[in-house]
C-alpha cells in the first residue's frame, strides 16, 4: 500500500492541506509543513511557485510572489520535499503546480527528482489529459502518482480521459473558477462526488473555496477527502515567519471536523 492509498484507507475522510513552498521564505516552509502534520493533516500539498498561477486566486497568487521574491527555485522545493520525507516517513506529500517548472528540464528529470525526494504525487494544473505524454509516462515510470483534476464542466464523455492514468486521488475542483474565492453549493458537490465515485475506484477529494471547519465537515460527509489551501495561505501571509502556530491551530480544527464528520451526534 502506498502512502497516498493508506491516507484514504483509515475508515474516515482525509484532510488534504495546501501551502506554497518558499512562502514566506524557503527556510520557513519546514516549520509550516510540520505544523500541518501536527495539526492532523492526512495529505500535504506543496505548491511550486510560478509566475503565472492561472488557477489560483489572490491569496495563492500573492504567496507565489512572496516565494519567488525570496528566491525560491525548483531545487529549493525538491530540497524541502526531501527534508520533509526524512522527518515524516509516512505522511503523503504531493507537489502541485504548473507545467513549465515541471517540464523545462525534461519530464524524466523531474519525475526522477520527485522520486528521489520521496514525493508521492504530482498535480499539474495546466497539462490536460490529452497532453499526458508531456509528463504522465515519466511520473508513472518513476512510481509517482499523477493526480488529475475534474471540474463541474467535466462531462461523462470526457471523464474517462481524465481518469485514464490517474492515481492517488481524483481532485474535484468544485467551482468553475479560481482558488479561494467562492464555494459551490453543497447539493452540487454531493451530485458531482456521487457521479465521480460511480465512474472510478480512486478516492475523490474536493477543493477550491473550502475555508472553515463547518464547510469542510459538510463536504467530508460525502467525499473521501477535503482540500483546504487559501485559508492556510492567508495565515502565512498574515503571520509570516510566525505562521506555524496559527497554521497548526486551523489545521487541528479542520482535521477534527473532517475526521468526525460522519459520526452520529450523541
Amino acid at each position: 500500500m502506498t502512502r497516498l492509498s493508506a491516507a484514504f484507507a483509515k475508515g474516515r475522510p482525509a484532510l488534504v492541506t495546501f501551502v506554497t513552498g518558499g512562502d514566506p521564505t524557503p527556510a520557513d516552509t519546514a516549520a509550516i509543513l510540520d505544523a500541518l502534520v501536527e495539526g492532523g493533516a492526512d495529505v500535504i500539498e506543496l505548491g511550486m511557485p510560478f509566475t503565472d498561477p492561472m488557477a489560483d486566486g489572490p491569496a495563492i497568487q500573492l504567496a507565489n510572489l512572496r516565494a519567488l521574491g525570496a528566491g525560491t527555485k525548483t531545487a529549493d522545493i525538491l530540497a524541502i520535499a526531501a527534508a520533509f520525507r526524512a522527518r515524516h516517513p509516512e505522511v503523503p506529500l504531493v507537489l502541485m503546480g504548473y507545467a513549465n517548472p515541471m517540464t523545462i528540464r525534461g519530464a524524466d528529470w523531474f519525475a526522477a527528482e520527485c522520486a528521489k525526494a520521496g514525493v508521492d504525487g504530482v498535480i499539474c494544473v495546466d497539462i490536460p489529459p490529452e497532453e499526458d505524454a508531456e509528463l504522465g509516462p515519466a511520473l508513472r515510470a518513476a512510481g509517482v502518482s499523477l493526480i488529475r483534476l475534474a471540474t463541474p464542466t467535466t462531462d461523462a464523455a470526457r471523464l474517462p480521459a481524465v481518469l485514464e492514468g490517474s492515481s492517488g486521488f481524483l481532485y474535484y475542483v468544485s467551482v468553475a473558477g479560481i482558488t479561494g474565492m467562492q464555494q459551490a453549493a453543497q447539493a452540487s458537490i454531493e451530485e458531482a462526488v456521487a457521479r465521480l465515485k460511480a465512474s472510478s475506484t480512486i478516492p475523490v477529494a474536493v477543493g477550491f473555496g473550502v475555508r472553515t471547519p463547518d464547510q469542510a465537515a459538510a463536504i467530508a460527509r460525502v467525499a473521501d477527502g477535503v482540500v483546504v489551501g487559501s485559508a492556510l495561505v492567508d495565515l502565512v501571509a498574515k503571520h509570516g515567519q510566525a505562521a506555524a502556530g496559527p497554521v497548526r491551530e486551523l489545521t487541528a480544527a479542520l482535521s477534527q471536523a473532517v475526521h468526525q464528520s460522519r459520526k452520529e451526534p450523541a
